[in-house]
């Protein structure tokens, strides 16, 4: 049986016998190591005095030590009469804790087949008695915090409930389940399925509370027979939605996080219940937050009921991690949070920092998907139409001010576009046009332009971009090669264009900045990549009174009494219902703000019409103040 998987380190094993005691008795003290060393236990205990007593000894340290390797050294060795000694330093590297290396010797005696390891416990450690073996404590450092961008602390030890099932005290299993399922929203059929799967006296876990929140179920759980309340602490960011696509989440290790973390050599770096991050950055930089383990070990009594806590025989201290800085500001996440929390749709808002790209806010409602606010694929509707503006103004023969056709529909190639509720404009400033956001004006213009146009704009804005981050934004896709009814489509938002909230907040942000940037998610990071060239200041100085517009007089003028604002709505179907399902936008940026300037985008799923994100936009500004 190996002892843990050891690997031994030694000098060169003299091959015969050199005539020289001292070379006899090293042949042997390494003999013993290297048996040991490469898992033969049975080989290491025959060069002792006492096979038996060695093999349970070696066998023993495996348990007390899993899946720690050991790489040793002998060194002096001194030979009287039939005894020697050989110096050695035995250094464990121990599973998810740092190195223990320590000085040992082995004591050995000439008989008559040669030199022997003296079978007792001083073998594995020197302070090692009989009776006694190892016990390993791992301790853990405490995590570092993830911050604000003024460097406060995002998650903080917080008091939770672990609402569950003890299945040992349960009288009526279907009633206990609706209970708990009225109360906590998990179905009834999970927590019965759940109960009858666990072994006898094992906690079912149904859920995990916040201590207010599970103040506000109390009266409808605590008296159900089974349910039981367990108290415990976690690190937890300020509430339960609180940028949690960027920041992620702190648990108890998961299979895949230890397999994710594994050394050198295929072993995990933590240990099952250690709290790690499971998800966003907590995840991305867990080396860096959670530090170095310490650990302690002891010689104690084989003897449990002897009350022995034994003997420290080796022990490291934790070392804490550092810091991770983001550029979250928690005024912008909280007021982003209240303006979601409005909606019971799905809905995402996204808050970047122009000129810098930093993520300033993320947010999504309990309803959402959070992952989809930086990582989601949709058709972004006529927020597209500033990057298409953006291509029409970039040739020089539009302005805002050209005069342009709007009818109610177009057609092309045979397939008919049309306009909200077909609104006819006739002819009109582009301007005009931009701001009721007239699909034909945008698809007649665009498939004027050659094929790559739009994604030559889109792509000055970053649009395509592979970020390098530690938690993934999806840059979009705009493609360089469409033509007919896809150019037409992809001119608004639909056909084969995608983006995410993210992306639409740092094109936003470029427009208001006039500097694109790369998103930053960590302060003092890497560059997610290099800075987008952004278009012309000609074509930005044409492009943020058409923005401007949108919002005095256009389809976001609801937003119109929140300070200087700046966007464009959208409207994007999706799916083959018939009306079709759309999906709700709002893109732009806010000059001179309560928090600065700031970029933003807004993205209702499913909400039919961007009124209901010009909606969210509008309580969102307003919490700012």
């Amino acid at each position: 049986m190996a002892a843990g998987g050891v690997v031994l380190l030694v000098g060169p094993v003299l091959a015969g016998c050199s005539g020289d005691p001292a070379d006899d008795v090293r042949d042997a003290a390494q003999a013993f190591l290297s048996d040991w060393a490469t898992g033969d236990t049975q080989g290491a205990a025959a060069g002792t005095t006492d096979a038996a007593a060695t093999m349970a000894l070696l066998e023993q340290t495996a348990t007390d030590l899993p899946e720690a390797t050991l790489m040793a050294r002998t060194g002096d060795v001194s030979v009287t009469d039939k005894a020697a000694t050989v110096a050695w330093t035995a250094t464990w590297d121990l599973a998810a804790a740092p190195d223990w290396t320590y000085e040992a010797t082995l004591e050995l005696a000439e008989g008559d087949g040669g030199w022997q390891v003296v079978a007792e416990p001083t073998i594995v450690h020197p302070e090692l008695g009989e009776g006694q073996h190892l016990e390993l404590t791992r301790s853990l450092a405490d995590r570092a915090p993830i911050t604000d961008a003024g460097g406060a602390a995002l998650f903080t030890p917080t008091e939770v409930v672990d609402v569950g099932v003890d299945p040992a005290q349960v009288t009526d299993l279907p009633a206990l389940a609706a209970g708990l399922s009225a109360a906590t929203g998990i179905p009834a059929e999970q927590i019965t399925t759940d109960v009858q799967a666990a072994p006898a006296g094992q906690f079912v876990p149904v859920i995990t509370l916040r201590r207010p929140d599970f103040e506000r179920i109390r009266a409808q759980v605590f008296d159900l027979p089974g349910a039981v309340f367990p108290t415990d602490t976690r690190l937890l960011a300020p509430s339960s939605r609180f940028a949690t696509a960027l920041l992620g989440r702190v648990g108890a290790a998961t299979a895949e996080v230890l397999d994710e973390t594994q050394d050198a050599d295929g072993r995990p770096e933590y240990a099952a219940g250690d709290q790690l991050g499971l998800s966003g950055l907590q995840r991305a930089y867990q080396a860096q937050l959670a530090g170095t383990p310490g650990f302690s070990v002891s010689a104690v009594s084989t003897d449990e009921s002897t009350g022995d806590t034994g003997t420290v025989v080796g022990s490291a201290d934790p070392v804490a991690g550092t810091p991770v800085q983001t550029p979250l500001v928690p005024a912008l996440q909280n007021a982003a949070d209240a303006a979601v929390a409005g909606q019971s749709l799905a809905t995402h808002l996204v808050v970047v920092r122009p000129g810098t790209g930093e993520v300033l806010a993320v947010s999504s409602n309990e309803a959402a998907n959070a992952g989809n606010a930086l990582s989601g694929h949709f058709p972004p509707g006529s927020s597209m139409k500033t990057m298409t503006a953006t291509a029409l103004l970039s040739t020089g023969t539009l302005t805002p001010d050209s005069p342009v056709a709007c009818p109610g529909t177009t057609v092309v190639d045979g397939r008919e576009f049309e306009n909200e509720d077909q609104f006819d404009l006739g002819t009109v400033p582009l301007t005009e046009a931009f701001a009721q956001s007239c699909n034909t004006t945008f698809i007649q213009q665009a498939l004027t332009l050659p094929d790559d146009a739009l994604s030559q704009a889109a792509t000055a804005y970053g649009v395509g971009t592979d970020w390098q981050l530690p938690v993934d934004i999806y840059s979009g896709t705009v493609p360089a090669t469409s033509t007919g009814t896809t150019k037409a489509a992809d001119a608004i938002g639909q056909g084969e264009v995608l983006m995410s909230p993210a992306q639409l907040a740092l094109v936003a942000a470029g427009i208001a900045s006039g500097t694109p940037a790369a998103p930053v998610e960590v302060a003092g990071a890497d560059p997610a990549g290099a800075a987008p060239t952004g278009p012309s200041q000609q074509v930005l100085d044409a492009l943020r009174p058409m923005m401007r517009q949108v919002v005095l007089s256009g389809t976001a003028k609801g937003l119109g009494d929140r300070g200087e604002v700046y966007g464009k709505t959208g409207t994007a179907e999706f799916g083959d219902s018939t009306p079709p399902d759309a999906h709700g936008w709002f893109m732009g940026y806010q000059l001179g703000g309560p928090q600065g300037d700031i970029a933003f985008a807004v993205l209702v799923e499913a909400g039919q019409s961007s009124s209901v994100a010009v909606g969210v936009a509008d309580a969102f500004l307003g919490a700012l103040g």
